[in-house]
Protein backbone atom coordinates (compact mmCIF):
# COMPACT_ATOMS: atom_id res chain seq x y z
CA UNK A 1 0.00 0.00 0.00
CA UNK A 2 1.28 3.49 -0.80
CA UNK A 3 2.44 5.80 1.98
CA UNK A 4 -0.39 7.72 3.68
CA UNK A 5 -0.81 11.32 2.49
CA UNK A 6 -3.70 12.60 4.66
CA UNK A 7 -2.82 15.47 7.01
CA UNK A 8 -6.01 15.18 9.05
CA UNK A 9 -9.18 13.08 9.05
CA UNK A 10 -12.72 14.21 9.74
CA UNK A 11 -15.72 12.09 10.72
CA UNK A 12 -19.19 13.56 10.22
CA UNK A 13 -20.33 15.02 6.91
CA UNK A 14 -23.16 17.27 8.01
CA UNK A 15 -22.87 20.89 6.85
CA UNK A 16 -20.35 21.90 9.55
CA UNK A 17 -18.12 18.92 8.77
CA UNK A 18 -18.22 19.47 5.01
CA UNK A 19 -17.46 23.17 5.36
CA UNK A 20 -14.54 22.62 7.74
CA UNK A 21 -13.05 20.05 5.34
CA UNK A 22 -13.30 22.49 2.40
CA UNK A 23 -11.79 25.24 4.58
CA UNK A 24 -8.80 23.04 5.51
CA UNK A 25 -8.41 21.98 1.88
CA UNK A 26 -8.29 25.65 0.81
CA UNK A 27 -5.44 26.17 3.30
CA UNK A 28 -3.37 23.45 1.59
CA UNK A 29 -4.06 20.44 3.83
CA UNK A 30 -5.09 17.02 2.60
CA UNK A 31 -8.23 15.95 4.47
CA UNK A 32 -9.63 12.41 4.61
CA UNK A 33 -13.43 12.38 4.98
CA UNK A 34 -15.52 9.62 6.54
CA UNK A 35 -19.20 9.30 7.43
CA UNK A 36 -21.09 6.44 9.02
CA UNK A 37 -23.46 6.45 6.03
CA UNK A 38 -20.71 5.94 3.46
CA UNK A 39 -22.86 7.02 0.49
CA UNK A 40 -22.51 10.56 1.90
CA UNK A 41 -18.74 10.29 1.36
CA UNK A 42 -19.23 9.50 -2.33
CA UNK A 43 -21.83 12.27 -2.72
CA UNK A 44 -19.51 14.78 -1.07
CA UNK A 45 -16.55 13.84 -3.28
CA UNK A 46 -18.70 13.97 -6.42
CA UNK A 47 -20.23 17.36 -5.60
CA UNK A 48 -18.98 19.86 -3.00
CA UNK A 49 -15.43 18.41 -2.85
CA UNK A 50 -15.09 17.80 -6.59
CA UNK A 51 -11.74 19.04 -7.91
CA UNK A 52 -10.17 19.28 -4.42
CA UNK A 53 -7.46 17.20 -2.71
CA UNK A 54 -10.06 15.74 -0.29
CA UNK A 55 -9.84 11.95 0.00
CA UNK A 56 -12.68 9.65 0.98
CA UNK A 57 -12.73 6.65 3.31
CA UNK A 58 -15.43 3.94 3.47
CA UNK A 59 -14.42 2.49 6.83
CA UNK A 60 -12.73 3.57 10.04
CA UNK A 61 -9.78 1.32 9.19
CA UNK A 62 -9.37 2.94 5.76
CA UNK A 63 -9.61 6.42 7.30
CA UNK A 64 -6.81 5.66 9.77
CA UNK A 65 -4.65 3.98 7.09
CA UNK A 66 -4.72 7.11 4.90
CA UNK A 67 -3.39 9.44 7.65
CA UNK A 68 0.21 10.45 8.35
CA UNK A 69 1.58 9.97 11.90
CA UNK A 70 0.73 11.24 14.39
CA UNK A 71 -2.78 10.69 13.11
CA UNK A 72 -5.17 13.55 13.73
CA UNK A 73 -8.90 12.82 13.51
CA UNK A 74 -11.68 15.38 14.08
CA UNK A 75 -15.11 14.19 15.22
CA UNK A 76 -17.98 16.47 14.18
CA UNK A 77 -20.83 14.30 15.38
CA UNK A 78 -23.68 14.74 17.86
CA UNK A 79 -22.44 15.30 21.42
CA UNK A 80 -22.88 12.43 23.86
CA UNK A 81 -22.83 8.67 23.16
CA UNK A 82 -21.97 9.13 19.44
CA UNK A 83 -18.59 10.64 20.41
CA UNK A 84 -17.75 7.72 22.73
CA UNK A 85 -18.92 5.25 20.08
CA UNK A 86 -16.56 6.65 17.42
CA UNK A 87 -13.68 6.85 19.91
CA UNK A 88 -14.11 3.13 20.70
CA UNK A 89 -14.26 2.32 16.96
CA UNK A 90 -11.05 4.29 16.32
CA UNK A 91 -8.99 2.97 19.24
CA UNK A 92 -8.08 -0.47 17.80
CA UNK A 93 -6.43 1.17 14.76
CA UNK A 94 -4.56 3.96 16.52
CA UNK A 95 -1.05 3.99 17.97
CA UNK A 96 0.73 5.89 20.74
CA UNK A 97 0.64 9.64 20.22
CA UNK A 98 -2.28 9.65 17.78
CA UNK A 99 -4.83 12.41 18.39
CA UNK A 100 -8.64 12.36 18.55
CA UNK A 101 -10.27 15.81 18.38
CA UNK A 102 -13.90 16.32 19.40
CA UNK A 103 -15.16 19.44 17.62
CA UNK A 104 -18.80 19.06 18.71
CA UNK A 105 -20.66 20.89 21.48
CA UNK A 106 -19.73 18.37 24.17
CA UNK A 107 -20.25 19.06 27.85
CA UNK A 108 -16.85 19.75 29.41
CA UNK A 109 -16.99 16.97 32.09
CA UNK A 110 -17.16 14.46 29.21
CA UNK A 111 -14.01 15.99 27.72
CA UNK A 112 -12.23 15.79 31.09
CA UNK A 113 -13.11 12.08 31.27
CA UNK A 114 -12.14 11.37 27.65
CA UNK A 115 -8.77 13.10 28.01
CA UNK A 116 -7.90 10.97 31.06
CA UNK A 117 -9.16 7.73 29.54
CA UNK A 118 -7.30 8.16 26.24
CA UNK A 119 -4.05 9.39 27.83
CA UNK A 120 -4.07 6.23 29.99
CA UNK A 121 -4.02 4.27 26.71
CA UNK A 122 -1.20 6.34 25.17
CA UNK A 123 -3.50 8.37 22.94
CA UNK A 124 -4.08 12.14 22.98
CA UNK A 125 -7.44 13.88 23.15
CA UNK A 126 -8.47 17.43 22.28
CA UNK A 127 -11.91 18.87 23.01
CA UNK A 128 -12.25 21.93 20.82
CA UNK A 129 -14.96 24.55 20.84
CA UNK A 130 -15.90 25.56 17.28
CA UNK A 131 -17.92 28.74 16.84
CA UNK A 132 -19.14 30.64 13.82
CA UNK A 133 -21.80 28.35 12.41
CA UNK A 134 -21.76 27.04 8.85
CA UNK A 135 -20.17 30.16 7.35
CA UNK A 136 -17.49 30.25 10.04
CA UNK A 137 -16.60 26.61 9.44
CA UNK A 138 -16.23 27.30 5.71
CA UNK A 139 -14.26 30.54 5.80
CA UNK A 140 -12.71 30.71 9.26
CA UNK A 141 -14.24 29.79 12.62
CA UNK A 142 -13.14 30.63 16.14
CA UNK A 143 -11.42 27.48 17.45
CA UNK A 144 -10.90 26.82 21.18
CA UNK A 145 -8.79 23.66 21.63
CA UNK A 146 -7.92 22.20 25.02
CA UNK A 147 -7.02 18.77 26.37
CA UNK A 148 -3.79 16.80 26.02
CA UNK A 149 -1.15 19.53 25.90
CA UNK A 150 1.24 17.32 23.89
CA UNK A 151 -1.28 17.38 21.00
CA UNK A 152 -1.02 21.15 20.41
CA UNK A 153 2.28 21.23 18.43
CA UNK A 154 0.88 18.59 16.05
CA UNK A 155 -2.43 20.38 15.34
CA UNK A 156 -1.38 24.02 15.76
CA UNK A 157 -0.55 24.73 12.10
CA UNK A 158 -3.79 23.23 10.75
CA UNK A 159 -5.99 24.85 13.41
CA UNK A 160 -4.49 28.32 13.20
CA UNK A 161 -4.42 28.28 9.38
CA UNK A 162 -8.11 27.29 9.25
CA UNK A 163 -9.30 29.76 11.93
CA UNK A 164 -10.63 33.27 11.33
CA UNK A 165 -8.03 36.06 11.33
CA UNK A 166 -8.19 39.51 12.92
CA UNK A 167 -5.35 41.85 11.95
CA UNK A 168 -3.52 38.78 10.68
CA UNK A 169 -3.77 36.97 14.04
CA UNK A 170 -5.62 33.62 14.14
CA UNK A 171 -8.74 33.34 16.33
CA UNK A 172 -7.33 30.13 17.75
CA UNK A 173 -4.88 29.45 20.56
CA UNK A 174 -4.30 26.66 23.05
CA UNK A 175 -6.81 27.09 25.90
CA UNK A 176 -5.52 24.69 28.57
CA UNK A 177 -5.81 21.22 30.05
CA UNK A 178 -8.43 18.40 29.86
CA UNK A 179 -11.95 19.79 29.28
CA UNK A 180 -10.99 23.47 29.19
CA UNK A 181 -11.61 23.90 25.45
CA UNK A 182 -15.22 22.82 25.73
CA UNK A 183 -15.56 24.73 29.02
CA UNK A 184 -14.49 27.97 27.32
CA UNK A 185 -16.92 27.25 24.44
CA UNK A 186 -19.68 26.74 27.03
CA UNK A 187 -18.92 30.12 28.63
CA UNK A 188 -18.78 31.67 25.14
CA UNK A 189 -22.29 30.34 24.50
CA UNK A 190 -23.50 31.63 27.87
CA UNK A 191 -22.13 35.10 27.07
CA UNK A 192 -23.87 34.81 23.71
CA UNK A 193 -27.18 34.25 25.56
CA UNK A 194 -26.50 37.38 27.62
CA UNK A 195 -25.58 39.55 24.61
CA UNK A 196 -28.70 38.44 22.75
CA UNK A 197 -30.98 39.15 25.72
CA UNK A 198 -29.47 42.62 26.23
CA UNK A 199 -30.07 43.44 22.56
CA UNK A 200 -33.64 42.14 22.80
CA UNK A 201 -34.28 44.35 25.84
CA UNK A 202 -32.85 47.39 24.04
CA UNK A 203 -35.19 46.66 21.10
CA UNK A 204 -38.15 46.37 23.50
CA UNK A 205 -37.33 49.71 25.15
CA UNK A 206 -37.04 51.45 21.77
CA UNK A 207 -40.25 49.87 20.42
CA UNK A 208 -42.60 49.83 23.42
CA UNK A 209 -40.98 52.64 25.34
CA UNK A 210 -40.19 55.22 22.67
CA UNK A 211 -42.73 53.88 20.17
CA UNK A 212 -40.22 53.58 17.32
CA UNK A 213 -40.78 51.52 14.16
CA UNK A 214 -38.47 48.61 13.26
CA UNK A 215 -36.91 50.65 10.44
CA UNK A 216 -36.02 53.47 12.86
CA UNK A 217 -34.63 50.96 15.37
CA UNK A 218 -32.56 49.35 12.59
CA UNK A 219 -30.99 52.75 11.88
CA UNK A 220 -30.09 53.13 15.57
CA UNK A 221 -28.46 49.68 15.66
CA UNK A 222 -26.58 50.45 12.44
CA UNK A 223 -25.20 53.61 14.06
CA UNK A 224 -24.30 51.74 17.26
CA UNK A 225 -22.42 49.19 15.15
CA UNK A 226 -19.95 51.94 14.20
CA UNK A 227 -19.04 52.68 17.83
CA UNK A 228 -18.20 50.80 21.03
CA UNK A 229 -20.92 48.20 20.32
CA UNK A 230 -19.43 47.19 16.94
CA UNK A 231 -20.17 43.45 16.83
CA UNK A 232 -21.66 40.60 14.82
CA UNK A 233 -24.86 40.44 16.90
CA UNK A 234 -25.57 44.19 16.61
CA UNK A 235 -24.93 43.99 12.86
CA UNK A 236 -27.29 41.06 12.27
CA UNK A 237 -29.96 42.62 14.51
CA UNK A 238 -29.95 45.73 12.31
CA UNK A 239 -30.28 43.50 9.23
CA UNK A 240 -33.13 41.51 10.82
CA UNK A 241 -35.04 44.70 11.68
CA UNK A 242 -34.69 45.97 8.08
CA UNK A 243 -36.00 42.71 6.56
CA UNK A 244 -39.60 43.09 5.36
CA UNK A 245 -42.14 40.41 4.48
CA UNK A 246 -43.89 40.39 1.09
CA UNK A 247 -46.57 42.75 2.44
CA UNK A 248 -43.96 45.34 3.44
CA UNK A 249 -44.28 44.64 7.17
CA UNK A 250 -41.09 43.88 9.17
CA UNK A 251 -40.79 40.10 9.26
CA UNK A 252 -39.57 40.14 12.87
CA UNK A 253 -42.99 41.41 14.03
CA UNK A 254 -44.55 38.16 12.76
CA UNK A 255 -42.24 35.82 14.72
CA UNK A 256 -43.74 34.12 17.79
CA UNK A 257 -42.15 35.54 20.96
CA UNK A 258 -41.21 32.14 22.33
CA UNK A 259 -37.44 31.53 22.46
CA UNK A 260 -35.79 28.13 22.14
CA UNK A 261 -32.54 26.97 23.68
CA UNK A 262 -30.18 24.02 23.28
CA UNK A 263 -28.82 23.98 26.83
CA UNK A 264 -25.35 25.53 26.70
CA UNK A 265 -26.54 28.71 28.45
CA UNK A 266 -28.14 26.53 31.12
CA UNK A 267 -24.87 24.59 31.51
CA UNK A 268 -23.05 27.89 32.14
CA UNK A 269 -25.60 28.97 34.75
CA UNK A 270 -25.35 25.57 36.50
CA UNK A 271 -21.53 25.73 36.40
CA UNK A 272 -21.71 29.20 37.99
CA UNK A 273 -23.97 27.92 40.78
CA UNK A 274 -21.64 24.94 41.35
CA UNK A 275 -18.63 27.28 41.51
CA UNK A 276 -20.45 29.80 43.75
CA UNK A 277 -19.76 32.58 41.23
CA UNK A 278 -22.32 35.35 40.62
CA UNK A 279 -22.81 34.98 36.87
CA UNK A 280 -26.17 36.69 37.18
CA UNK A 281 -26.60 38.07 33.67
CA UNK A 282 -26.29 34.74 31.88
CA UNK A 283 -28.64 33.22 34.47
CA UNK A 284 -31.25 35.93 33.81
CA UNK A 285 -30.85 35.47 30.05
CA UNK A 286 -31.66 31.75 30.43
CA UNK A 287 -34.64 32.50 32.69
CA UNK A 288 -35.90 35.13 30.22
CA UNK A 289 -36.09 32.40 27.57
CA UNK A 290 -37.93 30.16 30.05
CA UNK A 291 -40.44 32.97 30.73
CA UNK A 292 -40.90 33.55 27.00
CA UNK A 293 -41.73 29.84 26.59
CA UNK A 294 -44.97 30.14 28.63
CA UNK A 295 -46.60 32.28 25.95
CA UNK A 296 -50.17 31.07 26.56
CA UNK A 297 -49.94 31.71 30.31
CA UNK A 298 -48.44 35.18 29.70
CA UNK A 299 -51.32 35.94 27.34
CA UNK A 300 -53.83 35.05 30.06
CA UNK A 301 -51.86 37.09 32.63
CA UNK A 302 -51.82 40.13 30.34
CA UNK A 303 -55.62 40.27 30.50
CA UNK A 304 -55.96 40.17 34.31
CA UNK A 305 -52.74 41.75 35.68
CA UNK A 306 -52.39 45.49 35.12
CA UNK A 307 -49.10 47.37 34.97
CA UNK A 308 -48.45 51.11 35.09
CA UNK A 309 -50.32 53.48 32.79
CA UNK A 310 -48.09 54.08 29.77
CA UNK A 311 -47.04 57.72 29.72
CA UNK A 312 -45.56 59.20 26.53
CA UNK A 313 -41.85 59.95 26.79
CA UNK A 314 -41.39 63.70 27.37
CA UNK A 315 -37.62 63.85 27.70
CA UNK A 316 -34.83 64.32 25.16
CA UNK A 317 -35.28 61.32 22.85
CA UNK A 318 -31.76 61.40 21.38
CA UNK A 319 -30.23 61.68 24.86
CA UNK A 320 -32.25 58.65 25.95
CA UNK A 321 -31.08 56.66 22.92
CA UNK A 322 -27.47 57.62 23.74
CA UNK A 323 -28.09 56.55 27.36
CA UNK A 324 -29.40 53.21 26.09
CA UNK A 325 -26.25 52.69 24.03
CA UNK A 326 -24.16 53.27 27.16
CA UNK A 327 -26.44 51.01 29.24
CA UNK A 328 -25.98 48.22 26.68
CA UNK A 329 -22.20 48.74 26.67
CA UNK A 330 -21.91 48.77 30.48
CA UNK A 331 -24.14 45.70 30.86
CA UNK A 332 -22.04 43.88 28.27
CA UNK A 333 -18.88 44.72 30.25
CA UNK A 334 -20.52 43.21 33.35
CA UNK A 335 -21.48 40.03 31.47
CA UNK A 336 -17.91 39.46 30.25
CA UNK A 337 -16.53 40.35 33.68
CA UNK A 338 -18.73 37.62 35.16
CA UNK A 339 -17.79 35.11 32.45
CA UNK A 340 -14.06 35.60 33.04
CA UNK A 341 -14.60 35.41 36.83
CA UNK A 342 -16.27 32.04 36.32
CA UNK A 343 -13.43 30.75 34.15
CA UNK A 344 -10.89 31.93 36.73
CA UNK A 345 -12.75 30.19 39.57
CA UNK A 346 -13.06 26.91 37.67
CA UNK A 347 -9.39 27.05 36.63
CA UNK A 348 -8.43 27.28 40.31
CA UNK A 349 -10.68 24.39 41.24
CA UNK A 350 -9.51 22.09 38.40
CA UNK A 351 -5.86 23.25 38.34
CA UNK A 352 -6.10 24.55 34.79
CA UNK A 353 -3.72 27.20 33.50
CA UNK A 354 -6.02 29.20 31.24
CA UNK A 355 -4.78 31.68 28.65
CA UNK A 356 -7.26 34.56 29.24
CA UNK A 357 -5.73 36.95 26.69
CA UNK A 358 -5.73 34.08 24.20
CA UNK A 359 -9.39 33.30 24.95
CA UNK A 360 -10.44 36.90 24.28
CA UNK A 361 -8.29 36.88 21.11
CA UNK A 362 -10.04 33.69 19.92
CA UNK A 363 -13.43 35.40 20.29
CA UNK A 364 -12.50 38.53 18.29
CA UNK A 365 -13.47 36.97 14.98
CA UNK A 366 -15.18 33.96 13.42
CA UNK A 367 -17.65 33.49 16.27
CA UNK A 368 -21.12 34.69 17.23
CA UNK A 369 -19.90 37.06 19.97
CA UNK A 370 -17.11 38.58 17.86
CA UNK A 371 -16.73 42.31 18.53
CA UNK A 372 -14.26 45.18 18.69
CA UNK A 373 -14.79 45.06 22.45
CA UNK A 374 -12.89 41.74 22.69
CA UNK A 375 -9.72 43.45 21.49
CA UNK A 376 -9.93 45.62 24.63
CA UNK A 377 -10.31 42.50 26.80
CA UNK A 378 -7.27 40.95 25.08
CA UNK A 379 -5.26 44.09 25.86
CA UNK A 380 -6.40 44.06 29.50
CA UNK A 381 -5.13 40.50 30.05
CA UNK A 382 -1.95 41.11 28.05
CA UNK A 383 -1.15 44.05 30.35
CA UNK A 384 -1.87 42.02 33.48
CA UNK A 385 -1.87 38.22 33.28
CA UNK A 386 -3.13 38.06 36.88
CA UNK A 387 -6.00 40.55 36.37
CA UNK A 388 -8.57 39.79 39.06
CA UNK A 389 -11.51 41.45 37.34
CA UNK A 390 -12.10 43.37 34.11
CA UNK A 391 -13.53 46.16 36.30
CA UNK A 392 -10.03 46.62 37.79
CA UNK A 393 -8.60 47.40 34.35
CA UNK A 394 -8.33 51.16 33.70
CA UNK A 395 -10.06 50.99 30.31
CA UNK A 396 -13.14 49.14 31.55
CA UNK A 397 -13.23 50.99 34.86
CA UNK A 398 -13.44 54.33 33.02
CA UNK A 399 -15.96 52.97 30.49
CA UNK A 400 -18.37 51.77 33.19
CA UNK A 401 -18.07 55.00 35.17
CA UNK A 402 -18.79 57.02 32.04
CA UNK A 403 -21.83 54.84 31.25
CA UNK A 404 -23.20 54.78 34.79
CA UNK A 405 -25.55 57.82 34.77
CA UNK A 406 -27.26 56.86 31.51
CA UNK A 407 -27.39 53.18 32.54
CA UNK A 408 -29.32 54.12 35.68
CA UNK A 409 -31.66 56.48 33.84
CA UNK A 410 -32.58 53.83 31.27
CA UNK A 411 -33.38 51.16 33.87
CA UNK A 412 -35.37 53.64 36.00
CA UNK A 413 -37.43 54.68 32.96
CA UNK A 414 -38.03 51.07 31.92
CA UNK A 415 -39.31 50.30 35.44
CA UNK A 416 -41.70 53.27 35.25
CA UNK A 417 -42.94 52.02 31.87
CA UNK A 418 -43.35 48.45 33.15
CA UNK A 419 -40.98 47.08 30.50
CA UNK A 420 -39.00 44.11 31.85
CA UNK A 421 -35.20 44.46 31.74
CA UNK A 422 -33.88 41.37 33.56
CA UNK A 423 -30.41 41.48 31.96
CA UNK A 424 -29.90 45.26 32.20
CA UNK A 425 -31.18 45.30 35.79
CA UNK A 426 -29.15 42.36 37.04
CA UNK A 427 -26.00 43.83 35.46
CA UNK A 428 -26.48 47.06 37.42
CA UNK A 429 -27.38 45.15 40.61
CA UNK A 430 -24.16 43.12 40.29
CA UNK A 431 -22.16 46.30 39.69
CA UNK A 432 -23.63 47.94 42.79
CA UNK A 433 -23.09 44.80 44.85
CA UNK A 434 -19.52 44.30 43.61
CA UNK A 435 -18.52 47.87 44.49
CA UNK A 436 -20.11 47.64 47.99
CA UNK A 437 -17.65 47.06 50.83
CA UNK A 438 -20.59 46.16 53.07
CA UNK A 439 -23.56 44.02 51.98
CA UNK A 440 -26.54 42.92 54.14
CA UNK A 441 -25.27 39.32 54.29
CA UNK A 442 -24.73 39.84 58.05
CA UNK A 443 -28.54 39.68 58.41
CA UNK A 444 -28.61 36.47 56.35
CA UNK A 445 -25.96 34.88 58.56
CA UNK A 446 -27.78 35.93 61.74
CA UNK A 447 -31.05 34.48 60.40
CA UNK A 448 -29.31 31.22 59.43
CA UNK A 449 -27.78 30.91 62.86
CA UNK A 450 -31.07 31.83 64.61
CA UNK A 451 -33.22 29.18 62.93
CA UNK A 452 -30.64 26.53 62.08
CA UNK A 453 -27.54 27.08 64.23
CA UNK A 454 -25.51 27.47 61.03
CA UNK A 455 -22.92 29.77 62.75
CA UNK A 456 -21.30 32.99 61.58
CA UNK A 457 -17.93 34.77 61.70
CA UNK A 458 -17.24 38.00 63.60
CA UNK A 459 -16.50 41.17 61.62
CA UNK A 460 -12.74 41.89 61.88
CA UNK A 461 -12.13 44.39 64.67
CA UNK A 462 -15.46 43.58 66.35
CA UNK A 463 -14.33 40.44 68.17
CA UNK A 464 -14.92 40.15 71.96
CA UNK A 465 -15.34 37.47 74.60
CA UNK A 466 -18.40 36.08 72.85
CA UNK A 467 -17.27 36.76 69.27
CA UNK A 468 -13.92 35.01 68.80
CA UNK A 469 -11.57 35.79 65.92
CA UNK A 470 -11.59 33.41 62.92
CA UNK A 471 -14.03 31.01 64.57
CA UNK A 472 -17.45 29.69 63.59
CA UNK A 473 -19.75 31.15 66.24
CA UNK A 474 -23.25 30.05 67.29
CA UNK A 475 -25.36 32.27 69.55
CA UNK A 476 -28.30 31.12 71.68
CA UNK A 477 -30.51 33.96 70.38
CA UNK A 478 -33.67 33.15 72.38
CA UNK A 479 -32.24 31.70 75.58
CA UNK A 480 -34.23 28.55 74.78
CA UNK A 481 -31.88 27.10 72.17
CA UNK A 482 -28.85 24.90 72.71
CA UNK A 483 -25.17 25.55 72.09
CA UNK A 484 -24.63 22.84 69.47
CA UNK A 485 -23.89 24.27 65.99
CA UNK A 486 -24.83 22.72 62.67
CA UNK A 487 -22.21 22.21 60.00
CA UNK A 488 -21.80 25.22 57.76
CA UNK A 489 -21.83 25.29 53.95
CA UNK A 490 -19.96 27.71 51.79
CA UNK A 491 -20.64 28.22 48.09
Amino acid sequence: MSAPTGDIGLIGLAVMGQNLILNMNDKGFTVVAYNRTTSKVDDFLANEAKGTKVQGAHSIQELVAKLKRPRKIVLLVKAGPAVDSFISQLEPYLENGDIIIDGGNSHYPDSIRRTKELEAKGLLFVGSGVSGGEEGARYGPSLMPGGSTKAWPAIKEIFQASAAKVNGEPCCDWVGETGSGHYVKMVHNGIEYGDMQLIAEAYDILKRGLGLHEGEIADIFTKWNKGVLDSFLIEITANILKFNDDDGEPLVTKILDKAGQKGTGKWTAIAALDAGTAVTLIGEAVFARCLSAIKEERTRASKIIAGPQKEPFRGDKQQFIDDLEQALYASKIISYTQGFMLMRETAKELNWTLNYAGIARMWRGGCIIKSVFLGDITSAYQKNLELESLLFDDFFNKAVHKAQPGWRRVIAQAVLWGIPTPAFSTALAFFDGYRSEVLPANILQAQRDYFGAHTFRALPGKENNKLKKDQDIHINWTGRGGNVAATTYSA
